[in-house]
C-alpha cells in the first residue's frame, strides 16, 4: 500500500460516506464508490465501539495484513473504508482475511483469480 493507494483528504472521506454502498462481513464493514482514478484508494477504521486504543490499533493492524497478504485482485477506480465491526477483537489474520474476502466478494469488487 503506497501513500498514493491511501484515503486521507476530509472530503474524500465525505464523498465516501454520503454516496457509497456496502458490504459486511462478519469482522468488516466495507463502504465502497468508484473514484474515476486509475488506482484504487483504501481506508482502514475502527471506531471506540471496538474497544480501546490499544485495541482499535490491532483491529486496523490486523485489517491491513489480511488485504496485504489477500490473493484476491481488486481492480483500480475503487475508493474502499475497511471498519471494523466488534467481533474484530478476538478474531485471527486468517480471519479477517477471510472476513474481508467474503465483504469484496459480496460487493462485487473482487473475486476469486
Amino acid at each position: 500500500m503506497n501513500e498514493i493507494d491511501t484515503l486521507k483528504n476530509k472530503e474524500d472521506f465525505d464523498k465516501l460516506y454520503g454516496r457509497s454502498r456496502s458490504a459486511a462481513s462478519r469482522c468488516v464493514v466495507i463502504l465502497y464508490r468508484k473514484n474515476g482514478l486509475s488506482v484504487s484508494r483504501e481506508a482502514f477504521i475502527a471506531s471506540k465501539k471496538v474497544g480501546n486504543s490499544v485495541q482499535r490499533n490491532r483491529a486496523r493492524r490486523l485489517m491491513k495484513e489480511a488485504f496485504r497478504t489477500s490473493d484476491m485482485p481488486v481492480p483500480g477506480g475503487y475508493d474502499i473504508a475497511f471498519i471494523a465491526r466488534n467481533t474484530i477483537a478476538d478474531a485471527k489474520c486468517a480471519d479477517v482475511q477471510r472476513s474481508i474476502e467474503t465483504a469484496l466478494t459480496r460487493a462485487g469488487i473482487a473475486g476469486r483469480p
